[in-house]
């Protein structure tokens, strides 16, 4: 069998699973202007048909930047102490050239190469064909799909992705499967249409395949209200909001689930390369000592796989983004799914967002075809370790401030991981001291912290009650200038919530000097609220 790169294959093609289009997505037609993009090409045709503006009067002739080259992030600790911004310095020394130049012109003399005549002329929503090559390749080498005949399209960033998946894929009075912490804006993009999420239980590595079994085999429509879903929405790796990734067994045993019940996987892993390894305590990590770069091929093997690995029958509908390894700004990413979801999301971004901004895809696709595959594992491997420093940092700071004890989880969302618990190390009286403040489990990817606010041991909880107390700390936070998320926006189950008392941390967008002095407001107002005897 040949896949879409022309290569012939030994895996399967995906199966027919066209009856898990809605009736939105069935009832799409080809747009009829983007049906005469197939003629726009033909040798020697006048184009008198579409409403297209003359590159001549684009005012951008040439577009060009200077780039980071590949390597400019370190993937390894040095010997002694350095500044937090040393990597900058290090850009700047020794007379190594630390950029380079590309150039999009108008008209390019080979007509192969990328152009602002094509790219900003309208277009296919698929992507233009330079940066569709490249996505096709990544995703073959990295990902690895379990079956030959899988598609790849793009769109503006996952938030979009996921919003045209849903609507795809579910009618109104439907419902979609998530982990009872999520992403927020993805549950704001279904509630629109009617759409309701159902959610399952977690553990230490997300999503329980146990309680998922346990939903599915027992559902009960009438008591429910609506059919039994046949979509799952899930954030794998560096879970939002609570850092959690799943590994291959889990997915395994997931998947081998929503092949029995019939269920299409929407995979967000916008954090998929920023897996930055268990969090190893200060007093243990070895200094000094200069680490091997894995090479590529050990590189993507060490990386917990993608669900496509495992699917050999189409129903995972990927959604990739170079938001976290870019920029968000670029708003593109792409879909990686079966043909027949692929061609019908294609129609839908013929009469929406269109194909995705053009500076952004010639950019983009020159900065990749200028890295090449190498130099853009050699970048994402020198990001993950650069928020691996800054989560260490975070927790470091953390663990200074407070006294810490490690303890096996004592509860399901946190089962199978080791939990830090923090007290506070003032000793005002014996109860105080042994009093548990919070506790964490450190994220091996992605870029958040979840706390647990352990508020049962708040003086005042049963006059005021857990969920007025997660608001009150979060806004005596905010006052005293730290702004952290509150945990009930993450709630997949707005009705209730089974464990008050969450707030996400973000580690990601802050110097080190900027994370000491956010685990310092967070001490101060921490320990007086606690201390509200």
């Amino acid at each position: 069998m040949a896949n879409e790169k022309g290569t012939v294959s030994s895996k399967p093609d995906a199966i027919d699973l066209s009856h898990h289009l809605s009736v939105l997505a069935r009832n799409r037609g080809i747009s009829p202007l983007k049906g005469l993009h197939k003629y726009f090409g033909q040798p020697g045709i006048l184009n008198l048909a579409g409403g297209l503006p003359s590159p001549d009067y684009f005012p951008f002739n040439t577009v060009k930047a200077d780039i980071l080259v590949s390597d400019s992030f370190s993937t390894k600790s040095t010997s002694g102490t350095k500044s937090p911004l040393s990597w900058i310095w290090s850009l700047f020394s020794g007379g190594q050239e630390t950029t380079a130049p590309i150039s999009i012109p108008k008209y390019p003399v080979n007509p192969e190469d990328v152009n602002l005549a094509t790219a900003l002329q309208y277009g296919m929503a698929r992507g233009i064909p330079q940066l569709m090559k490249v996505i096709g390749e990544f995703t073959a080498k990295v990902y690895q799909p379990g079956y030959a005949n899988y598609a790849t399209l793009l769109h503006a960033g996952n938030t979009d992705g996921w919003a045209k998946a849903v609507t795809t894929l579910c009618n109104p009075g439907e419902g979609v499967l998530t982990s009872e912490w999520t992403y927020p804006s993805a549950l704001a993009t279904m509630e629109p249409h009617g759409i309701r999420t159902v959610p399952v239980s977690m553990d230490g590595q997300g999503m329980s395949s146990v309680a998922l079994r346990e939903l599915l085999s027992t559902w009960d429509e009438e008591t429910r209200g609506i059919p039994r879903p046949r979509v799952m929405y899930t954030v794998p790796v560096g879970q939002n909001p609570t850092g959690a990734t799943m590994e291959a067994q889990r997915k395994k045993e997931i998947y081998k689930v929503c092949v029995e019940f019939d269920v299409i996987i929407v995979e967000d892993d916008p954090y998929y390369f920023l897996q930055e390894g268990p969090y190893v305590h200060r007093s243990q990590r070895s200094s000094g000592t200069e680490q091997t770069e894995l090479d590529d091929e050990r590189y993507i093997e060490g990386l917990a796989p993608s669900f496509l690995r495992f699917d050999y029958q189409g129903r995972v509908v990927r959604l990739d983004s170079f938001s976290k390894t870019i920029a968000p700004g670029s708003r593109l990413g792409w879909f990686t799914c079966n043909p027949v979801f692929a061609e019908r999301l294609e129609r839908q971004s013929e009469t929406s967002t269109q194909g995705p901004c053009g500076f952004g895809q010639t950019l983009i696709t020159e900065l990749m075809i200028n890295w090449q595959f190498k130099g853009y594992l050699r970048w994402l491997k020198g990001l993950a370790f650069q928020y691996k420093q800054r989560r260490d940092f975070f927790i470091d700071c953390l663990v200074e401030k407070f006294h810490m004890e490690l303890a096996p989880a004592s509860e399901s969302l946190f089962d199978g991981s080791t939990v830090y618990v923090a007290y506070s190390t003032r000793y005002h009286s014996e109860k105080a001291a042994r009093r548990i403040l919070f506790s964490f489990v450190p994220p091996s990817s992605g870029m958040f912290i979840w706390l647990r606010l352990h508020l049962d041991n708040h003086p005042k909880v049963q006059e005021v009650g857990q969920e007025d107390l997660e608001m009150k700390l979060w806004i005596a936070l905010a006052e005293g200038g730290l702004l952290i998320g509150p945990g009930n926006m993450f709630a997949a189950d707005k009705t209730k919530s089974a464990y008050p008392g969450h707030f996400r941390v973000s580690f990601s967008n802050a110097e080190h000097e900027n994370l000491k002095k956010a685990v310092d407001i967070f001490t101060k107002v921490l320990l007086e609220f606690y201390e509200t005897d």
